[in-house]
């Protein structure tokens, strides 16, 4: 895919308060730790992460990408009633019914003739409402569009704690599969996109490459309550090891399809923004993809993996921490559970 009118107003982002370091969840984990022979530090040492922030209970997916997206609208000087569509584009969402876009336009006082809708694909859900809402651009459709997203790990983390120490007859490979769910955080991103007629910046989405590994769609189920009512659970299984391998395999191809797309190499990239799963699949993914490891910006060593909120919330951070230069080619390597490769190319 390609495109020649698209471009990347401006981020936003917020970030829960409320710090949940590694050490904590392992030391109410204790009794588990000690009936498996495991050690303190396990969670930082396979995954480098020392901790992720952590919404309240009672803050909504709606209100936290709400937060970031007043941050985007702010920055890109985007009033409200100038935006022509909203996505709300996380796993986390307020209730089956209506879609949580409709919460955030309310809370943003979007225009009413603003296209609102949610679009859902695990981590890659974002990514996804970036190529969704460039179509429309692209197509004149709408001048200006917002993209939020906001995740709420809480629910998450306290489910998977309860399981582990209340399942009588836990297995050591029941608490492996749920080891991912433990590396989850809290946080939300929104980005503000315009057709190039009426942008301010000039960062183009030149376009990228998609590809789809379906037969792999088991290694990560997440299941339970919709919403986020008082006594709601969740639970997550997750095939780490097996999805680090299939998940790196299908970004190979996808990176490939990515280059011919845009006609890069691998020489004309200045920074690469990836999906925050852990410091193994980072340096598995560039070792695969040939690409020098110091182009990459990282957040899981302090966010952790927040879920769609990961790579936009790393490429916001990382564009703001140090600013590119005109014309830089930035990669964005996005894999989900699914499992699904999204590869996305922005020159500044």
């Amino acid at each position: 895919m390609k495109f020649d009118h698209v471009c990347l107003e401006a981020f936003g982002y917020a970030l829960p308060p409320r710090v949940v370091t590694s050490a904590e969840i392992e030391r109410r984990l204790a009794p588990v730790y000690q009936r498996f022979g495991l050690h303190e530090g396990r969670i930082e040492l396979m995954s480098g992460i020392r901790q992720r922030r952590v919404w309240d209970a009672d803050v909504l997916p709606s209100q936290a990408a709400a937060m970031a997206g007043r941050v985007a609208l702010e920055a890109s000087g985007t009033l409200p009633e100038e935006i022509g569509a909203l996505l709300h584009t996380a796993v986390s969402r307020d209730c089956l019914e209506p879609a949580t876009a409709s919460f955030v336009h309310d809370l943003l006082s979007i225009s009413p003739e603003a296209m609102i809708f949610d679009i859902s694909n695990a981590c890659l859900g974002f990514v996804n409402g970036m190529i969704v809402l460039g179509n429309m651009i692209e197509l004149g459709q709408v001048r200006k569009g917002l993209i939020v997203a906001g995740e709420n790990s809480h629910q998450l983390l306290e489910s998977t704690i309860d399981h582990l120490l209340h399942t009588p007859d836990l297995t050591r490979r029941q608490f492996k599969d749920a080891f991912a769910s433990l590396t989850i955080g809290s946080g939300a991103a929104a980005l503000v996109m315009a057709h190039d007629s009426v942008s301010q910046t000039g960062h183009r989405l030149m376009g990228g490459a998609v590809r789809s590994a379906t037969q792999h769609n088991h290694l990560c189920h997440g299941s339970g309550d919709t919403g986020f009512t008082a006594g709601a659970r969740m639970i997550m299984n997750t095939d780490s090891e097996t999805l680090l391998v299939q998940g790196c395999a299908l970004a190979v191809d996808a990176w490939e399809a990515f280059k011919a797309e845009l006609g890069w190499g691998n020489d004309d990239l200045d920074r690469c923004f990836t999906h925050q799963v852990g410091v193994a699949h980072r340096e598995r993914l560039y070792e695969l993809l040939k690409l020098d490891p110091r182009l990459d910006f990282s957040t899981l060593e302090t966010l952790g993996n927040v879920g769609s909120v990961s790579l936009p919330v790393t490429l916001a951070m990382g564009t703001e921490q140090n600013p590119p230069a005109p014309g830089d080619r930035i990669a964005l390597l996005g894999i989900g559970s699914g499992l699904s490769s999204i590869m996305l190319g922005v020159e500044w």
